[in-house]
């Protein structure tokens, strides 16, 4: 069967502003200094997929995310395909599915987020390598990862201990817990960090989207109708925008019988947010992460980024500081999840100019 990758590239990366916005997210970014977060996701499944990367990214963000992936057709066929709206990842895979369904019949779809750090690629491939058996099988596979800490900004996977097979059965998922409930997960050793990536086959996917998100199907169901005609933007637009904005996880995954996980350890991180940065560059030895025209004294566990002017930082600790052309960043650490909020004040005073 086909192995296609799907890369889910249409998020606006709210917690990276003031770098990040709407028409130029995260994912079209260079945050590790090697290479746009894009990119270095299609070169991750470049040996994985023996069919073309899919990539679903915003209609905001297509004409740039066209041109970013341009040095990457040379080494693996590359689809973008254009959400006309953001409607959350139940609806953006179901859209990679459609594509997929039209070009191949069916085809197994490796589908990771944009913004992921992996260290160790060649690890990766192996988990992955191994989630695709399980997934010829009929199941849908999600990579869990060992845990390390207990991080309270990830969700949590609770698997089958007694499971002996590489892929361990689903148990139930698990928002983002407290600190408290974090120790207990690591202590108990039947949790795995939710890493947000899925490996299934395109069929079984749109099968269990018409069992648990039936009105979403019945616009994919349209829109594939559609796909390869004269209508197919005026239906793209006007379904889409129709369909519940809910996460996979919640639509089908909890929902679902044949969820299975893959446990991996392979250097993972989600880059979701500032105090994420030490994921793609090494520290200082007073903790420190240092990017662009910057003075530091006596400062520790802080990350600076300056992007235009010269910033200096003086005796302070636990602290972000973003600095771009019209607009500066600074929160504690401790807050680095809520610079959403900014967002969310800039678009309520209408200031698109900063968006």
């Amino acid at each position: 069967m086909k192995v296609c990758g799907v890369i889910m590239a249409g998020g606006g990366g709210t917690r990276f502003w003031p770098l990040s916005r709407q028409k130029t997210p995260k994912q079209l970014l260079s945050l590790s200094g090697k290479d746009l977060m894009i990119n270095e996701a299609v070169d991750r499944l470049k040996n994985i997929t023996d069919e073309e990367i899919f990539i679903v990214t915003n209609e905001k963000q297509y004409e740039k995310m066209l041109k970013a992936v341009s040095s990457r057709q040379n080494i693996k066929k590359i689809m973008v395909i254009k959400e006309p709206a953001s409607r959350n990842t139940a609806a953006c895979i179901g859209l990679a599915a459609i594509n997929i369904i039209r070009k191949y019949g069916d085809g197994i779809m490796c589908i990771t987020p944009a913004d992921h750090c992996i260290k160790n690629e060649q690890e990766f491939e192996k988990t992955l390598k191994t989630a695709l058996k399980e997934a010829e099988k009929n199941s849908i596979v999600t990579i869990g990862i060992q845990p390390e800490i207990p991080a309270t900004g990830f969700g949590y996977i609770k698997f089958d201990k007694k499971d002996e097979e590489k892929s361990k059965r689903v148990l139930e998922f698990k928002e983002k817990p407290d600190k408290e409930t974090a120790q207990q997960y690591i202590k108990s050793g039947e949790y795995l960090w939710n890493s947000g990536m899925f490996i299934t086959k395109a069929t079984l996917i749109m099968a269990e989207i018409e069992k648990y998100l039936p009105k979403t199907h019945k616009g994919l169901t349209e829109i594939y109708k559609a796909l390869g005609t004269e209508q197919e933007e005026r239906i793209i637009s006007e379904k889409y925008k129709k369909m519940q904005d809910i996460s996979i996880d919640y639509g089908i995954l909890e929902k679902s019988e044949k969820v299975r996980v893959v446990p991996g350890s392979f250097g993972w991180n989600d880059v979701g947010s500032w105090d994420m940065m030490s994921a793609l560059h090494e520290p200082d030895a007073k903790g420190n992460i240092l990017i662009g025209d910057v003075i530091n004294i006596d400062t520790e566990n802080t990350t600076v980024y300056a992007d235009s002017k010269l910033v200096t930082v003086i005796g302070i600790e636990n602290i972000i500081v973003a600095e771009t052309p019209d607009a500066v960043l600074i929160c504690s650490k401790e807050k680095a999840q809520e610079v959403k909020k900014a967002v969310e004040i800039l678009k309520k005073q209408k200031r698109t100019e900063l968006l």
